[in-house]
């Protein structure tokens, strides 16, 4: 890794934010996950405005969409409120807050009961958090819950280089303990796994080093993985890529990695298909690749490879 990480380095490529409503979600979804039983659920994912995370990773761009001081008591109950009355019924619900469900100054504790209330009719309920905020403080959230709760962290890589350059603060056994934790109190655990993370830049080691922190996950309780390609957008991996140090994840990359995973039998395995099109090399095979993709996340079993015709 010849580039020093830092939170100053990092913030220094930054553009400029968003302007944010705090008591509006900035994006709501309605889909289709299969869950652990194999069974095909219908999920709501609501995309909370709260204060940024205070952890600077290298390859995140979510704190565009975050404030700069604490979140308002009653803020996310009103986000939930609003997005509810956009979406329809669902077993499922994602509360995803671009940082940590459990950072108080993100989502105040204060606001947990009526959070639990307006949730009282999911299933199964999934929010995020960093493997370091963890305490009594989440099953004393869960038991408020009518529904069984799921935690989604991210992993990342567990390359030695990767990991420490990712500016996250954590290692294998931070993100093993918090895991075991959540698992030990009756919690379901969705690691975050990222493809072509920066200070990685051969193909064949990224594949492999991927599959090596699925695995990881899996050994340490998670349920489910998500397989993230890394994407610049964020200022400072657009300067990591000027110089080398990231190089962007080709679509047959990811094709194999999500292929392997699943062969893994270990749990669920999910791909990441935000701007898959970024990834792929071909326009004439894109559609029926990610058609691919799109029915192995919902089937959870590999299909034929689309062959490339062009």
């Amino acid at each position: 890794m010849k580039y020093q990480i830092s939170n100053k380095s990092i913030q220094d490529y930054r553009p400029e934010k968003e302007a944010m409503d705090p008591y509006r979600p900035y994006l709501w979804l309605h889909e289709e996950e299969v869950q652990s039983d194999g069974c095909l659920s219908s999920v709501n994912t609501i995309f909370l405005t709260n204060r940024e995370c205070p952890f600077k990773c290298t390859m995140c761009d979510l704190w565009r969409h975050t404030l700069d001081e604490p979140t308002p008591g009653g803020a996310i109950p009103e986000q939930i409120r609003f997005a509810q009355k956009k979406l329809p019924d669902a077993d499922v619900v994602k509360l995803y807050n671009s940082g940590n469900f459990f950072d108080g100054k993100a989502i105040p504790r204060d606001d947990y009961r009526e959070i639990a209330d307006l949730l009282s009719d999911y299933d199964h309920i999934i929010v995020e958090n960093h493997p370091k905020l963890i305490g009594d403080f989440i099953p004393e959230f869960r038991d408020m819950l009518n529904g069984s709760f799921e935690i989604a962290m991210g992993l990342e890589s567990i390359h030695p280089v990767v990991m420490p350059g990712l500016n996250k603060q954590i290692t294998r056994e931070n993100y093993r303990r918090a895991s075991e934790y959540l698992v030990e109190n009756g919690m379901d655990v969705r690691a975050f796994v990222l493809l072509n993370p920066p200070f990685l830049t051969d193909e064949r080691e990224n594949i492999e080093w991927c599959l090596k922190t699925v695995e990881f996950a899996f050994d340490c309780g998670a349920s489910a993985v998500s397989v993230i390609p890394t994407r610049d957008g964020n200022g400072i991996m657009e300067e990591l890529r000027v110089r080398g140090e990231y190089v962007p994840p080709r679509l047959s990359a990811l094709e194999e990695v999500f292929d392997r995973a699943l062969q893994m039998k270990k749990g669920r395995v999910f791909a990441d298909l935000w701007d898959l099109e970024k990834f792929s090399d071909c326009s004439e095979c894109f559609e029926e690749r990610k058609k691919r993709l799109e029915a192995m996340n919902l089937g959870q079993k590999k299909f034929p490879l689309v062959e490339c015709r062009c």
